[in-house]
């Protein structure tokens, strides 16, 4: 029988080897007719690690791969749910206004958390605790032009069992580096469950997408409750660039963001040609209002390693897009304000998304 890590690192390869393989024998649109935006589903792939930013410690890992549904408002009888889910969505508070794109987005990730010195076995009192969590999420989203809400349901599991300890522990022994010995004092097992709601608004950006040089700002607010974070964010995104996509932004793993399913036909990733190219810029800035973080609060119901959190902690995000007919590949460099009052310096790590819409 294959021991957690292998078992999660050959689910991981499996599914990647199924991405892959899908995302290849799709072909965009030979015929060069019209694409009704509506109609697409979105696929993104999300990989942030430290040590793209240079370091090895703090938040080092997270992975979380999103499927986006299509616009549900004209197919909503045709979605398989039983008749109470149906009446169920329909009386969601934000996400149900009419005339609006209504999309569903289900998603799976891990995320891990280490302190700064992997080498010692022992407790850390002064650093933060080693963490993991794995995790499935359901996000139902409305938007138009202008506007777009998210309500998103995470449930999830931290301790042990999020086979955290596993991954990281393959992973550094397949590129040779220090093996994380501390994974004994991790958190314990806990379930999570979180619920977030989020709003966008993009500012600047006309209602059908022109090609050439343009720019538009997406400000967001935010609010999250459940054992795993509880707190409020609010922060905005500025972008430049040549034939912007037509969605929301681009942001970082966390509840919201699925944001990079095109919204209109103008959008570069339905054209061909030097049309269907584009590449842009993204300045950003996110600020957390932190009550409850279990990363660093540790177990909510037993006794377990924590430390004193930061009340308030600022994401600082510079990144790059680039649109390649369906693919829109983003890089970002995160610069995170100290979590907690022991840390000796603030975190860096770095992001890359890929979304294929087909």
């Amino acid at each position: 029988m294959l021991r957690g890590g292998r078992l999660e690192s050959a689910a991981m390869k499996t599914w990647t080897l199924l991405i892959v393989c899908f995302l290849f024998f799709q072909t965009p649109n030979a015929s060069g007719s019209e694409v009704d935006s509506r109609s697409l589903q979105t696929v993104t792939l999300y990989v942030e690690n430290d040590v793209f930013a240079g370091t090895d410690r703090g938040y080092t890992n997270g992975t979380k791969v999103s499927w986006i549904s299509q616009d549900l408002s004209p197919y909503w009888q045709n979605v398989r749910l039983p008749g109470w889910g149906h009446g169920l969505i329909e009386k969601l508070p934000f996400i149900n206004t009419p005339g609006e794109v209504r999309n569903v987005s289900l998603s799976v990730g891990q995320n891990m958390y280490t302190p700064e010195d992997l080498r010692r076995d022992d407790l850390i009192p002064d650093d933060r605790p080693y963490a993991g969590i794995t995790y499935m999420s359901v996000g139902l989203h409305s938007k138009n032009p202008r506007r777009m809400d998210t309500l998103e349901f995470v449930l999830g599991l931290v301790g042990p069992h999020s086979y955290a300890d596993e991954v990281q522990g393959s992973w550094h022994a397949w590129i040779d580096t220090t093996k994380p010995r501390g994974w004994k004092n991790q958190i314990q097992d806990e379930p999570v469950g979180n619920v977030f709601f989020e709003r966008k608004w993009r500012l600047r950006r006309p209602e059908e997408p022109k090609q050439g040089w343009s720019w538009d700002a997406i400000p967001h607010l935010g609010l999250g409750v459940g054992n795993a974070f509880s707190g409020a964010n609010l922060g905005a995104q500025f972008r430049f660039g040549w034939n912007l996509p037509d969605d929301f932004g681009t942001f970082l793993i966390r509840p919201g963001s699925d944001t990079s399913a095109p919204l209109n036909g103008g959008d570069p990733r339905f054209s061909r040609g030097r049309k269907g190219l584009g590449i842009h810029l993204f300045l950003a800035a996110d600020g957390q209002a932190v009550a409850r973080n279990i990363f660093l609060d540790g177990n909510t119901f037993r006794r377990s390693h924590s430390v004193d959190k930061e009340p308030f902690v600022v994401n600082f995000i510079a990144g790059v897009g680039v649109i390649f007919r369906r693919f829109k590949v983003s890089y970002a460099y995160v610069h995170r304000t100290k979590e907690f009052r022991e840390q000796k310096e603030a975190q860096e790590y770095g992001s890359i998304t890929v979304s294929y819409s087909f």
